[in-house]
C-alpha cells in the first residue's frame, strides 16, 4: 500500500498544488474539520459513489487514523483505480 505523510500533503498544498483528496470519514467526523478541497464520501457510500472519484494519476485517501482509508484504497484498487495513496495517521496526525 502506497502511503503519504500529512506533512507532505501540507507542503504540496502550501505550494498551490491541486490534490485529489477523498475523505472517507462519517458526517459527524467531517463536521469537526476537513482538509480544504477534499471530497467527502463516507466509506459505506463508496460503491454507489465511485463515479465521483476522478481517475487521475494520484488519489489520496483520508480518514481518522488511516484504517478506513486503507480499506477504501483496497476497494478502489479492486475496482481499477491507480495511483492511490493512504494518508498515514489520518486526521489524528493532521494539525491545522
Amino acid at each position: 500500500m502506497d502511503t503519504i505523510l500529512p506533512s507532505e500533503i501540507k507542503a504540496r498544498l502550501a505550494q498551490g498544488e491541486q490534490l485529489t483528496l477523498i475523505d472517507v470519514r462519517e458526517d459527524e467526523e467531517v463536521a469537526q474539520g476537513i482538509i480544504q478541497g477534499a471530497i467527502h464520501i463516507p466509506l459505506g457510500q463508496l460503491p454507489e459513489r465511485l463515479s465521483e472519484i476522478p481517475q487521475v494519476d494520484e488519489v489520496i485517501l483520508v480518514c481518522r487514523s488511516g484504517n478506513r482509508s486503507g480499506r477504501a484504497l483496497g476497494y478502489l484498487e479492486a475496482n481499477g483505480y491507480k495511483g492511490l495513496k493512504n494518508m498515514t495517521g489520518g486526521m489524528l496526525e493532521w494539525e491545522d
